[in-house]
């Protein structure tokens, strides 16, 4: 019975990638208009993720070098960004080159969001396993702070050129591994602790990285005053949104 509730509320948060359907009803001019919008949020909910949420859980309940942890974060996706766009660079030539800048940006945040994804997936569990009211307390709370997080996450997709149908379908596959984690939970509960003490300071440094060395960059190409105060509003909102969130939680 445990397991069941497990696993429907992990697939029931894994539907929250689906927040970006919306926008399969918009017109691709109107998308575009409102996409610069949606990568400065997106920029926010990573930044806020990481401080707001992912770094004070890893301190308030492991108290080991959880930043040590994080900037191992940093470095690994900076070496697989490295590597990602080296790779396109050299067996990509077909493609635009800002194209292929973008291109790593979107499989790295499909990896740090895995990685995210999987650790909340063994809170939902861990949680369950101490009693089920307190699994759907924390089943509210992660998919609260998830869909605003998953709707930034869809707006790097489409800048990184995948298609709004394409974007859909691998953030959800991206979502599914909360069922991994999980399942990882249930039946290595007497393990898992410090494979969550190392992966929730790791996920909070690639969000860090990829908001900092992938997306901030983007938005300081806009030269209009105006479009930069909008970006910097949705910026903010994005990280008021998550501690919004977090503060609920």
């Amino acid at each position: 019975m445990i397991l069941a509730y497990i696993l429907i509320s992990v697939f029931l948060v894994s539907l929250g990638a689906f927040v970006g359907v919306i926008t399969l009803f918009l017109k691709p001019k109107f998308l575009e208009k409102i996409l610069f919008g949606l990568v400065s949020f997106a920029a926010g909910a990573l930044l806020g993720a990481a401080f707001l949420d992912l770094l004070p859980e890893a301190l308030e309940n492991n108290g080991g070098p959880v930043l040590v942890y994080a900037l191992v974060g940093v470095v690994v996706f900076y070496v697989l960004e490295t590597f990602l766009f080296w790779y396109h660079c050299h067996y990509g030539h077909h493609h635009h080159h800002e194209r292929k800048h973008k291109a790593p940006m979107a499989l790295l945040n499909l990896f740090g969001d895995g990685v995210h994804n999987f650790v909340d997936g063994m809170i939902i569990a861990a949680a369950y396993l101490s009693s089920i009211q307190v699994g759907i307390a924390a089943t509210v709370a992660v998919l609260l702070h998830e869909i605003p997080q998953e709707l930034g996450d869809f707006g790097i997709l489409i800048y990184g050129g995948l298609s709004r149908k394409k974007a859909l379908f691998f953030n959800f596959l991206c979502a599914l591994t909360a069922v991994l984690g999980a399942l990882a939970v249930y039946f290595f509960s007497t393990r898992i602790q410090n494979i969550s003490a190392i992966l929730v300071p790791f996920a909070a440094g690639g969000f860090i990285y990829i908001a900092s060395a992938d997306l901030l960059p983007e938005l300081h190409k806009e030269r209009n005053l105006k479009k930069a105060v909008i970006q910097l509003f949705y910026f903010l909102l994005g990280i008021a949104i998550i501690y919004g969130m977090t503060f609920f939680e």
